[in-house]
């Protein structure tokens, strides 16, 4: 298969093409601008529609609207754009619509720095905006992952009817590295017979609301939504593990940070030591089961981050608190080095300094 050397962003947006995608609604902030110029150039090729909305929560509103037809949209930012769309996605998960949100993060709090962060897991991972409500969230850890899990994102958000999100960073937009693209999309889109689109007299009204006035049918329509998250739970957990048949520490990372990690336990096996790594794919659902398997021969556990902690939370968790758990992190647009990681392990396992 023919490979095309591609800047992550822009990998983004050619994957969200072939995956069907023709509706983008988007607002420019470093470092995802390249994902959106690209589609502002691509989309009026195919038949698509690219607009630059008047602000972020504009942007995402219209994808709203755009999924309530039934077709497949998208919108991408960067950390303080996504913030900007929080209520906009909860307006979505309150409707049920499927729609596909990417966010390149940058350092924060507030406008933070342009460098790359994972600081925004908590916000992914726990919703972002309000109500009680999940997204789908899938973190790649190359270009060619980046290209792999659009289309699997657009499946997984039609199929349990809620929003996806995307997870990248700075560092996987800005990259260049050889990809390759499906002839034909893996997952076509799925019918919608929810939409609210032309039906000609042919079935009753579709509403798409997130409104409900009645106590007790929003906590029913509430608690039926969390019936489909159950079964997201139990069938969608993704996750690569990586030497971890006998690892008595076993180190978590996703996305750039697992890139880092894995160097760290190749070193580490060299020396002899005892290590693998478990790579979160999907952070929510978040890969419990991967974890709980490697609890018959760990004897601790590192996540590795790009932030002041926040996936380590999950892991401990996971393992149901059973085994200790130590950080090992960077933050504000700082990456962690391999040779940082091998040392967290060395102290961890009592090897050298």
């Amino acid at each position: 298969m023919e490979k095309i050397l591609m800047k992550g962003n822009e990998a983004l947006g050619e994957a969200a093409i072939r995956a069907g995608c023709r509706h983008f609604f988007g607002y420019p902030i470093t470092p995802q601008t390249e994902l959106a110029a690209y589609m502002s150039k691509m989309m009026p090729k195919v038949g698509g529609t690219y607009l630059q909305a008047e602000s972020e929560i504009a942007a995402v509103n219209m994808v709203l609207g755009a999924a309530a037809a039934g077709v497949r949209a998208m919108t991408s930012s960067s950390s303080p754009g996504v913030s900007l769309k929080g209520e906009g996605i909860s307006y979505m998960a309150g409707s049920d619509l499927p729609a596909l949100i990417i966010n390149v993060q940058r350092g924060g709090p507030g406008l933070g720095g342009i460098q790359p962060s994972q600081a925004d897991y908590w916000q992914a991972t726990r919703g972002g905006g309000h109500g009680d409500y999940h997204i789908l969230v899938l973190a790649p850890s190359t270009v060619q992952e980046m290209v792999d899990l659009v289309s699997l994102a657009f499946h997984l958000a039609e199929t349990y009817r809620m929003p996806a999100m995307l997870l990248a960073d700075g560092m996987l937009g800005q990259m260049m590295e050889p990809v390759s693209f499906d002839e034909t999309d893996k997952y076509p889109p799925l019918q919608k017979p929810w939409a609210a689109s032309g039906h000609g007299g042919k079935r009753p009204h579709n509403v798409i609301n997130s409104l409900y006035l009645t106590p007790q049918t929003l906590e029913n329509l509430v608690v039926e939504r969390y019936k489909r998250y159950e079964i997201a739970k139990e069938k969608e957990q993704r996750a690569e593990c990586f030497e971890t048949s006998d690892a008595e520490l076993v180190l978590v990372a996703y996305g750039a940070s697992a890139r880092v990690a894995r160097s760290a336990v190749m070193q580490a096996r060299q020396e002899g030591l005892k290590v693998g790594l478990v790579r979160p794919i999907t952070l929510w659902p978040f890969p419990e089961k991967a974890l709980k398997d490697t609890l018959s021969t760990a004897k601790g556990y590192l996540a590795v981050e790009m932030s002041m902690g926040q996936m380590i939370d999950d892991v401990k968790l996971a393992i149901e608190c059973q085994r200790p758990v130590e950080l090992c992190s960077r933050t504000g647009g700082m990456i962690p080095t391999p040779d940082e990681v091998l040392a967290k392990i060395h102290a961890m396992m009592g090897g050298k300094a």
